[in-house]
């Protein structure tokens, strides 16, 4: 039951129970917050009958001291109060004072608070209503469980993108984790649970709420500048971002050293450097709505609901809308659902990252495979081949193999039949040899075929399908063959090899070609 309340301004002298009866002095009919900050005392409206064990719930302030009066029926006056320091000790989740009402043998009939120290930034006593033990009760049960749901999915986003960061180190990844660690902070302090557990200065818990607060929008410009395309953030927006992060730390430090000192103006700063960065989105979300990925018009919708809540807050701060516990805590709220939302905008970004990984890859594969195969017949080359034949330690037989006359080809039928040729020719070696045997072109018309040692026979049956395969327009083609058998330990085996190998092949042409000549014959 929410309550009605007047005020008025403390003096010297004033006794609370005068103040229960005084009628004139109250103003009953303004905002708390058209006062300034001072020392206040607030009266409520006479008090229905209540049950026992009733306590009065009012938001977190700004406040040295807060002293609650409750006069009872019979004419009795009890308190019960606490300071800035103390104050931890009825914070109850969702930022708010629970005091219980002293016990009496009367009813209590009205409530007087006297507050002292007050900045009144949101007001001097902020929506009291009396709750019930049940009440009370259920308000717990049901900010513990959106608290707990909201760290337990932000605890879930920050290990997901550590590993990920880990993983991809991307660097969009750090700030990104950076701000969802604020948000826990923030939290975990605006919630008043961190009070409860330290017993924070409660005036020290507010200060600290700024501050991570705009250490959690910092991070988010940030993590928005690297994440985003650089066509979006293009221009005068990357120069701005850091302007505007620049001025939000300002603030927000300002406001931790100098509160309570011109508290209105430090608070109207923050208030503004909050809507400065909110107004910076604008652009941002225009940019990446009509930019090309698709991840950023995914990340565009993720925050368009953070930015309507955070404008309905900016807007209670400045008073244009009154005070509401869940406008209080829209921050909460909207980061959720942007975790989530962003969540989805993050995985779409990694899976093409990954896309434009394997593409790259895929590339590389490409060039390498270009750099060490024959273009013109997809045998290995020189070069790939004596990669893989240098260092092999047991015997491998080596064959040459020569065209015959491959002048005379390229004369009868143009380069471009004797191209065709050398496809024939190759397409004959591939179907002659084992699978685990090597194939290169070596130069202009000469082979070479490295094969285990067991392959003895391997120069012969390339003999006979060379001889058998038809060649283009039926040309008779014929090729003379050098092998030998040996080690390739090193590249001085691998020299020694070849010569031998090569002179059983011009051993071969030297008989009349078409032909195989072992280096041990020749």
């Amino acid at each position: 039951m929410l309550l009605h309340t007047c005020f008025r301004a403390a003096v010297d002298g004033d006794r609370a129970e005068r103040l229960f009866g005084a009628k004139a002095g109250f103003d009953c009919r303004h905002s708390q917050r058209s006062a300034p900050p001072g020392d206040y005392w607030v009266r409520s409206e006479r008090l229905p009958i209540v049950e026992p064990g009733v306590a009065v719930r009012s938001g977190s302030l700004w406040q040295d001291r807060v002293t609650l009066y409750v006069r009872y029926a019979d004419g009795s006056i009890r308190s019960v109060g606490f300071t800035s320091a103390t104050a931890w000790r009825y914070l109850e989740l969702g930022a708010a004072f629970e005091l219980p009402l002293p016990a009496a043998a009367a009813r209590p009939v009205q409530l007087l608070w006297h507050v002292k120290g007050a900045a009144n930034l949101r007001g001097l006593v902020l929506q009291p209503q009396l709750l019930s033990p049940d009440i009370s009760h259920r308000y717990a049960l049901q900010l513990t469980a959106f608290y707990a749901g909201f760290v337990g999915l932000a605890g879930a986003l920050l290990i997901f993108n550590i590993a990920l960061a880990a993983a991809l180190r991307q660097r969009f990844h750090l700030p990104y984790c950076a701000m969802v660690l604020f948000l826990i902070g923030y939290a975990a302090s605006s919630s008043g649970l961190l009070g409860q557990l330290t017993g924070l200065d409660n005036n020290l818990r507010l200060r600290l709420n700024v501050l991570l607060l705009a250490a959690t929008l910092c991070s988010a410009l940030l993590f928005a500048r690297r994440f985003f395309a650089p066509q979006v953030t293009r221009g005068w927006l990357r120069p701005t971002m850091d302007v505007t992060t620049g001025a939000l730390l300002a603030a927000s430090l300002a406001y931790v050293v100098l509160m309570p000192i011109q508290e209105r103006m430090l608070d109207r700063a923050l208030t503004l450097t909050f809507l400065g960065t909110l107004l910076l989105t604008l652009p941002l979300l225009w940019r990446g709505w009509y930019a090309r990925d698709r991840y950023a018009r995914a990340f565009a919708i993720a925050w368009a609901l953070p930015l309507l809540t955070a404008t309905a807050r900016v807007l209670q701060a400045l008073g244009v809308v009154p005070w509401n516990f869940w406008i209080d805590n829209s921050t909460l709220i909207a980061m959720v659902l942007e975790a989530c939302c962003s969540a989805l905008a993050i995985a779409w970004r990694i899976k093409q990252l990954g896309e434009e990984r394997d593409q790259a890859r895929e590339q590389e594969m490409l060039a390498r495979l270009l750099a060490d195969s024959d273009p013109l017949t997809g045998l290995m080359n020189r070069r790939s081949f004596l990669r893989e034949a240098i260092g092999r330690a047991d015997r491998h037989v080596l064959v040459l193999v020569d065209i015959d006359h491959f002048k005379r080809v390229n004369e009868t039928l143009g380069h471009d039949g004797g191209d065709q040729v050398l496809r024939v020719f190759a397409d004959a070696l591939r179907q002659a040899v084992p699978a685990d045997a090597l194939i290169a072109r070596i130069g202009g018309e000469e082979f070479a075929v490295l094969a285990p040692g067991a392959a003895t026979m391997m120069p012969e049956t390339i003999l006979t399908q060379i001889r058998a395969a038809a060649m283009p327009f039926d040309l008779a083609v014929t090729a003379s063959l050098g092998s030998e058998c040996g080690t390739i330990v090193d590249e001085a085996e691998w020299k020694r090899l070849y010569r031998r190998a090569d002179d059983a092949l011009f051993a071969a042409k030297r008989a009349g070609r078409d032909r195989l000549r072992w280096a041990e014959a020749a």
